[in-house]
């Protein structure tokens, strides 16, 4: 299996110079399985160089699982260039919304309203497909096997493991670790860490034996309490996470946005020296456009 990076920045794209060595675009993930089968992990501002590089293959069918719905995991799909192009399908999964009321599909129509953008749906070459997926609801795209992991974010946001071969990997999109939303003294704190501590092994069970995770790291330790309930993780969470489910390899993703390349080494230099006794047998890495992992 390979693994591709396209986009590493949460939040809003950020290019220039500050942030040139490990990329300005929001996230996508090129997963190629061992037969070539195409597999694109969220839809950010990174698929638009991905689908550049697709022009050489054409036609292609590219299956696009969406974490969640938010700006920066989606808002490359409409420049996703094997669109325009008759004979390609793009077959798009992601989550049903409660708050709408509709499936995966609002993705794109949402975006492809005429108000926005200049060519709708209607319009467009390729074979355009819609799955709409309930968690742990497994299934087969090709020689794959995916599994959607509800994980902890403010909508609707999956995790997804694919296994291919005896390979894996888990992407988390963007996932905040459940924690107890209430004081110890409170009437409700010990009902609701019943459910957190059930909510993080249900977690944990869909991770083991991974060997891949690529996770949200968003903030470090000391800026998390001004940041919590935003849902995102830090570096701490995901190297605990990735030590847990005894994973090779851990990328770290979703890099502030207002970080620079200097200042991302220095936190990621923080969190491993910080987490040195788990680390011993992990492979923690930061993510970087145009990196490829292949195993």
């Amino acid at each position: 299996m390979k693994v591709k990076f396209w986009g590493v920045r949460g939040s809003i794209a950020s290019p220039g110079p500050k942030t040139v060595r490990y990329g300005g675009n929001t996230t996508c993930i090129e997963i190629r399985t061992d037969n070539n089968e195409l597999i694109i992990l969220d839809a950010g501002t990174g698929i638009f160089p991905l689908s550049q590089t697709l022009l050489s293959e054409l036609p292609v069918t590219a299956n696009v699982l969406i974490t969640h719905s938010h700006w920066d995991h989606i808002q490359g799909l409409p420049f996703f260039i094997p669109n325009f192009i008759p004979g390609n399908t793009l077959r798009l999964h992601g989550s049903f919304d409660p708050v709408s009321g509709k499936g995966v599909e609002q993705v794109m129509s949402v975006q492809l309203q005429y108000s926005y953008f200049p060519v709708r749906e209607a319009e467009m070459k390729a074979r355009i497909e819609y799955v709409t997926l309930g968690p742990n609801q497994t299934f087969q795209l090709g020689s794959a096997t995916v599994t959607p992991c509800l994980l902890n974010h403010p909508v609707i946001n999956f995790g997804y493991r694919i296994d291919c071969n005896g390979k894996s990997v888990f992407f988390t999109g963007d996932h905040e670790p459940p924690y107890n939303i209430y004081e110890p003294s409170d009437e409700g704190f010990e009902e609701y860490q019943v459910f957190v501590d059930e909510k993080n092994l249900a977690i944990d069970a869909v991770l083991e034996g991974v060997d891949v995770l690529i996770a949200d790291c968003s903030y470090t330790d000391a800026e998390y309490p001004a940041k919590k309930g935003w849902g995102h993780g830090t570096f701490s969470t995901s190297i605990q996470s990735a030590r847990r489910a005894g994973a090779k390899v851990l990328y770290c993703t979703h890099h502030e946005p207002t970080r620079s390349d200097d200042a991302l080494e220095v936190a990621f230099k923080d969190a491993l020296d910080a987490n040195a006794t788990v680390t011993t047998e992990l492979d923690v890495r930061l993510a970087r456009e145009g990196d490829c992992y292949e195993f």
